[in-house]
């Protein structure tokens, strides 16, 4: 409005002389909207990957699946990935496993893949189908993620009390880990314990593996497992505890994948609980 004019006696809100008379108002003053830009499935993946919840994440997946446009093989395994790992997360194990096992014939994420159909094998039951994937994770693995692959098949033989096995595993962890080596050295360590062998300077592993990284996550579990064998009975409550307490802050997925560390570290503290 100029300087020194009036307003409208209707004010700023008053109606348009065109409008009062069942006019269109003139084109070049309409909004102009915005046109959509079609999702790609690069789009639907970021969505998956961002969803809150499991059902959302497959959701997003099976549109971007679905999608019209090229799915080049890498964004298609990530995809089938973002599906798997929906299934899992609602304890649909059998097609959680169906959805790794369709994303690996795409040889795309080899190692990964074969980590997650290995989860999925785990939670229903065979064990010796886990192994198997775990073990071809570790052979395609580039060498960063090798130690990793054969520490979880160490883990995966030590939970089900297979410890000669869970020993030759995770020596090789052992030789090739890095930053993780205490996490790996002292979960070998307590499988020699489980094993009867005789194992020396237990407390030497614990300091060095509740001083790293490691120690602070799932390092806690192998922590408090050490502790009890080595009749550290206030230290290993101090860290099952701990172990516990962070996993019950998790999300349901690694509540899943730590099941069996879980009740083991439920059934230590009983024990424990019970001799006190």
């Amino acid at each position: 409005m100029a300087a020194g004019s009036t307003p409208p006696a209707d004010g700023p809100l008053a109606v348009c002389p065109l409008a009062e008379r069942g006019q269109a108002e003139p084109k070049s003053r309409r909004p102009q909207r915005q046109k959509r830009r079609k999702l790609l499935p690069e789009d639907y993946l970021e969505h998956a990957m961002r969803a809150k919840s499991a059902r959302a994440r497959g959701n997003w997946a099976r549109r971007g699946l679905a999608s019209s446009e090229q799915l080049d093989p890498t964004t298609q395994a990530m995809l089938l990935r973002q599906l798997y790992l929906s299934h899992y997360a609602s304890s649909d194990f059998l097609r959680a496993y169906e959805m790794a096992r369709q994303a690996l014939t795409l040889g795309e994420l080899p190692d990964v893949l074969h980590q997650d159909a290995a989860r999925a094998k785990q939670a229903l039951g065979d064990t010796d189908g886990a192994i198997g994937h775990l073990r071809l994770a570790a052979r395609l693995a580039p060498p960063s993620r090798r130690a990793f692959h054969w520490w979880t098949v160490g883990s995966v033989l030590f939970l089900a009390e297979r410890y000669d096995e869970a020993i030759a595993a995770l020596k090789r962890a052992a030789r090739w880990g890095i930053s993780d080596k205490p996490l790996y050295q002292g979960h070998l360590t307590l499988a020699k314990c489980h094993a009867g062998r005789p194992v020396r300077g237990v407390s030497r592993v614990i300091r060095r593996l509740a001083s790293c990284p490691a120690g602070q996550g799932y390092g806690r579990f192998v922590l408090g497992q050490l502790a009890y064998e080595s009749k550290q009975f206030d230290e290993a409550k101090r860290y099952l505890r701990a172990f516990l307490a962070r996993a019950e802050r998790s999300q349901l997925p690694m509540k899943l994948a730590l099941s069996g560390e879980l009740q083991m570290a439920r059934d230590t503290l009983a024990a424990l609980e019970q001799a006190s």
